[in-house]
């Protein structure tokens, strides 16, 4: 996996950040989601890399990455403290603008960086998620139900933790089998790649942090931008048609053009996980619209 790409750990301002590099061109960052790590981007990053600079990395507190402590308003798991990180890896590859691709977690990350950093992005895709804040206000029955996930890991520590800690792969294992709708879209090493990395406490404490934030800080901040500010450019939004946006959401492409001008995108045919069920249409997707 990743041929040709090199390993680099790099020390930001607030932990260090694992990831790889590959290929020649523009810039082009790739972030995960949930419970991956950069390795999800192996079947779309080397298609990618024929065109551009592929950065893929681990997100602080995921995979390899640092795990930094937390405090008590759950501020260094934020995502704006996570998309700091971000940026400050881009920089120190050399690279003021990039381009941006983000998956579930990933995507809330990236979106948070294309608000704040709005001369850094200059196209910017998310996938299969709507913004923290419109989830949050929106939610009903339906989201209660179906995203437990949020209210889990977001419970008083220790209850998730010691709770994980128990059974790793019992969580992992559950949304890889039942979020996708393409059932061998993780080969084995990359499936026990992802179960290893919840082993460490560390590593769930974090993302039970970073879901704190998210029902704090996150839901906050975007409530404060929504309808104040914009990402300046263009969007691209893939979501999974048969998962929880699209049921949840009659039109997910709406919420997304109340938050940038410039937005285009529609419904993949496949489950949660877009990039690694469905790796040639993804690459397809975005190598149309990063050019």
């Amino acid at each position: 996996m990743f041929d040709g790409f090199d390993e680099f750990d790099i020390t930001t301002s607030g932990t260090t950040i694992h990831g790889r590099r590959g290929g020649s061109g523009p810039p082009v960052l790739l972030l995960h989601g949930i419970p991956e790590t950069h390795l999800m981007w192996h079947r779309v990053a080397p298609q990618l890399a024929e065109h551009y600079t592929v950065v893929a990395t681990d997100l602080r507190g995921y995979g390899d990455s640092g795990k930094p402590p937390s405090t008590a308003d759950h501020e260094p798991y934020s995502m704006r403290a996570t998309a700091h990180d971000q940026v400050e890896v881009m920089r120190s590859l050399g690279y003021d603008q990039f381009r941006l691709a983000g998956h579930d977690r990933g995507a809330r990350c990236a979106y948070r960086l294309a608000l704040d950093e709005p001369e850094t992005v200059t196209r910017l895709a998310v996938m299969d998620v709507v913004p923290t804040g419109d989830a949050y206000r929106r939610a009903e029955m339906k989201f209660s139900l179906g995203y437990w996930v949020w209210s889990f890991l977001a419970a008083p520590e220790p209850v998730p933790e010691q709770f994980i800690g128990a059974a790793p792969a019992l969580l992992v294992d559950f949304m890889l089998d039942t979020w996708p709708e393409v059932k061998d879209a993780f080969p084995a090493q990359v499936r026990a790649e992802y179960v290893k990395k919840f082993t460490d406490p560390a590593t769930v404490h974090a993302i039970c942090e970073e879901y704190r934030a998210a029902a704090t800080l996150d839901y906050q901040r975007d409530e404060a931008d929504h309808g104040n500010r914009k990402i300046a450019c263009p969007v691209l939004f893939l979501w999974s048609e048969r998962g929880s946006v699209a049921k949840l959401y009659d039109d997910p492409l709406a919420i997304w053009r109340e938050w940038a001008d410039d937005v285009r995108g529609g419904p993949v045919p496949v489950g949660h996980f877009i990039p690694e069920e469905a790796p040639e249409e993804t690459a397809r997707q975005l190598l149309d619209f990063l050019k």
